[in-house]
């Protein structure tokens, strides 16, 4: 039934059928693809749930504070000193940036205008460090909703208009913050899909070497991520998913790097039947056949383990689901369609200069991992046993991983404009006005709610106390921190605890920091609340394409083995080698997602091909056939993905290259340590109880020197 269904895929009529139609898909989604920059959301309030304190506060403030609203710096700098010339060219420069497109209607606040207002008792900020070496002009940008897109363009005018002759100007602040973070992003649609396809290209070209079958994988991975994204655009434009710089970028990744891995299994099993089959139309049908579940049990445990990321609170993280499933799912209807397409349409001669003949011996039969399974054989218990104390050890590592939040500076990196205007900010005085506690509260406790402020370090006098809709009042203080520190987190909950206590008042306190803080609450429950989701879902996954229960069991406790290895040795790379200040709170979890249900689908791949080979020839001869089989294009595969993650590290982003690196590892841990030594040396050890309760392996019988050393033969 499933080989006639394969066979229909790839007949002699029906591949060009196939052919047309995907290329007719391509061509439409093309038109979108492109287009997905346009529609990311990668303002952090966004992403928040509607119960974090900050949100209810950003409802409240609606009607009286623009949502969109971006309070921005311009900082002026010069060792020695501002002279009297660099004041006056600041307020030259006031004006003419308040008749920009986008300066809201309360123009900018220049140093003249702020010590004039200080004269009169206004509590307004100081703009002139004590040494006179900074200054800087403070004015807030408001593009709209969708205006976020609008904001590099205005950084750039804004540089072009302030400017120091001989010394320095650094656009800071939320503006500031915003155009860095573009900058960070730029070219992700297109560098970051060049750079991932070059190096797939030198470790297909290594792995086949072919000068041409590399290309038929690479086509089909351009194509699936031109649909995938696509997809993604319209479902972002016209059903509100949640789409940011972070999640396009590890869509294309994922996209390229899955899809490669399901084009090296399918085509190691191709290049198999090839040796077995005349006819190449019929050898794809028979590799098909055998290849397509373990792709398909691939392809639904990684996309369903994404889909548990829409049960997160933050919504970047929830975003994040959908949008990788779709990558996942589109990239492997196109490799079990497109790809064998192409290989039947091509015929043997794509694989030059090693043709796979017609009744050709089987290399993989006395190759490097056969020699592996042969070694394993002789003392599997033992191997199990130290190959698992030693994982063990490796998790350890995760004692030093630090996962309190990264401050503005420690983001990136490399050093962005707006880090280098918040550190002289800092150096000399200054406090960055643009970040402030906003507190919302009953206006008959709001004196004491005020009150309560007193003393809280680092938090400045709060402003005049206005106004909301019914017998609700606000104001605001300046925190004199970075917006996204550990240290800014700790005012704002000293903040909240302080107007709570307040009987009565009702009080509420957002703000910026306020933002990253529940940020990272949301991130810990999350985490707590996803992790044991994404195990039972693949799990399940497992119980059934395997049809055991001891299997599964064991599978998914060597990932979470390997999970807690790769982050034990991240952690330490992290912190003694790249020098990173810490990590995202939400790097944990993505780390677990990634590393689980990507780890997962090398198990897949050894254990549906011992599945196959146990019914011929028992559990532990059908493992040695089965590493020795796979061993070479699981390696590959392994080899590919790791590679693809690890270009996440070319974007100026600290969580994207821990990701990257953290990913890599593990899956690297996966495919040379845990598949072809852990799981095979448990396999060997315990023979056919590892499909309890069926009784697949009903003679479960050790294999014998003599057995372990015999050449190897795969199924026909």
């Amino acid at each position: 039934m499933h080989r006639r269904i394969a066979g229909s895929l790839t007949g002699p009529v029906t591949k060009w059928i196939i052919f047309a139609v995907v290329v007719v898909v391509t061509g439409f989604m093309g038109m979108f693809s492109t287009q997905l920059v346009d529609v990311q959301n990668n303002e952090a309030s966004s992403w928040l749930p509607e119960s974090a304190e900050s949100t209810q506060v950003l409802d409240e403030l609606s009607e009286s504070v623009d949502p969109n609203d971006i309070p921005t710096l311009v900082v002026y700098h010069r060792d020695g000193g501002l002279t009297d010339d660099d004041l006056a060219q600041l307020e030259a420069d006031g004006p003419e940036i308040a008749e920009m497109d986008g300066v809201t209607e309360q123009g900018v606040l220049t140093p003249a205008a702020a010590e004039a207002a200080a004269a009169q008792g206004a509590p307004v900020p100081t703009l002139v460090s004590d040494d006179r070496e900074v200054a800087y002009l403070y004015f807030v940008l408001n593009f709209g909703a969708d205006g976020w897109a609008a904001i590099p363009d205005a950084a750039d005018e804004i540089r072009e208009i302030a400017t120091l002759d001989g010394g320095e100007v650094h656009l800071a602040g939320f503006g500031g913050q915003a155009a860095d973070s573009a900058e960070a992003f730029e070219g992700i649609d297109t560098d970051l899909i060049l750079i991932t396809l070059s190096v797939v290209v030198v470790i297909l070209l290594f792995t086949y070497r072919s000068p041409v079958l590399w290309l038929l994988p690479i086509i089909c991975a351009v194509v699936a991520n031109t649909i995938a994204t696509g997809l993604v655009y319209l479902l972002a434009k016209h059903a509100g998913l949640t789409v940011n710089g972070q999640s396009q970028a590890i869509l294309s990744i994922l996209v390229i790097g899955a899809g490669t891995d399901y084009a090296l299994l399918l085509v190691a099993r191709y290049r198999e039947e090839l040796r077995r089959h005349a006819d190449r139309h019929e050898a794809m049908a028979f590799a098909l056949h055998r290849a397509s579940p373990a792709i398909l049990a691939s392809a639904a445990t990684v996309a369903v383990g994404m889909l548990c990321l829409s049960f997160a609170e933050l919504n970047s993280t929830a975003g994040l689901g959908p949008v990788a499933a779709i990558g996942v799912v589109v990239t492997m209807l196109v490799m079990v369609t497109l790809l064998p397409a192409l290989l039947v349409i091509c015929g043997r001669w794509v694989f030059w200069p090693k043709r796979p003949g017609f009744g050709s011996p089987e290399p993989t039969a006395d190759g490097l991992w056969a020699g592996v399974g042969r070694r394993i054989s002789h003392r599997p218990r033992r191997v199990w046993v130290t190959t698992t104390g030693l994982l063990l050890l490796a998790c350890l590592g995760l004692f030093r991983l630090d996962t309190s939040g990264l401050a503005t500076e420690d983001t990136y990196t490399k050093e962005f404009d707006s880090i280098k205007g918040q550190k002289l900010l800092e150096e000399h005085g200054l406090s960055d006005n643009s970040n402030t506690v906003q507190v919302v509260t009953d206006a008959a406790r709001a004196d004491e709610v005020v009150a309560s402020l007193a003393g809280i370090e680092l938090l400045g006098t709060p402003g005049e106390v206005q106004p909301l809709s019914g017998d609700r009042v606000w104001f605001e203080a300046t925190i004199d921190a970075d917006i996204s520190s550990s240290t800014a987190a700790g005012v704002v909950e000293d903040t909240r605890d302080a107007v709570h206590a307040v009987d009565g008042a009702d009080a509420l306190v957002g703000g910026g920091s306020a933002f990253y803080l529940d940020t990272k609450i949301a991130s810990v429950r999350d985490s707590w609340v996803i992790m044991p989701l994404v195990l039972v879902v693949v799990l399940l996954i497992l119980i059934g394409l395997l049809r055991a229960l001891l299997a599964p069991l064991i599978l998914i406790a060597t990932v979470v083995l390997s999970f807690g290895a790769a982050l034990g040795i991240s952690a330490l790379l992290f912190e003694y080698v790249f020098g990173f200040a810490g990590s995202d709170p939400g790097f944990p979890l993505f780390a677990f997602v990634f590393l689980v249900a990507l780890g997962i689908d090398y198990n897949i791949f050894l254990m549906t091909r011992v599945r196959e080979e146990t019914a011929t020839h028992g559990t532990r001869r059908g493992s040695l056939i089965a590493l020795a089989s796979t061993g070479g294009v699981i390696t590959s595969a392994g080899v590919v993905l790791a590679a693809t993650f690890l270009v996440l590290g070319s974007l100026p982003l600290v969580f994207l290259a821990e990701l990257g690196v953290a990913v890599a590892l593990g899956v690297m841990i996966d495919t040379l340590i845990v598949r072809s030594v852990l799981v095979t040396a448990i396999n060997l050890d315990l023979g056919g109880k590892i499909w309890w309760p069926s009784r697949l392996d009903r003679e479960d019988a050790p294999l014998t020197a003599t057995e372990a050393e015999a050449p190897l033969e795969t199924v026909h």
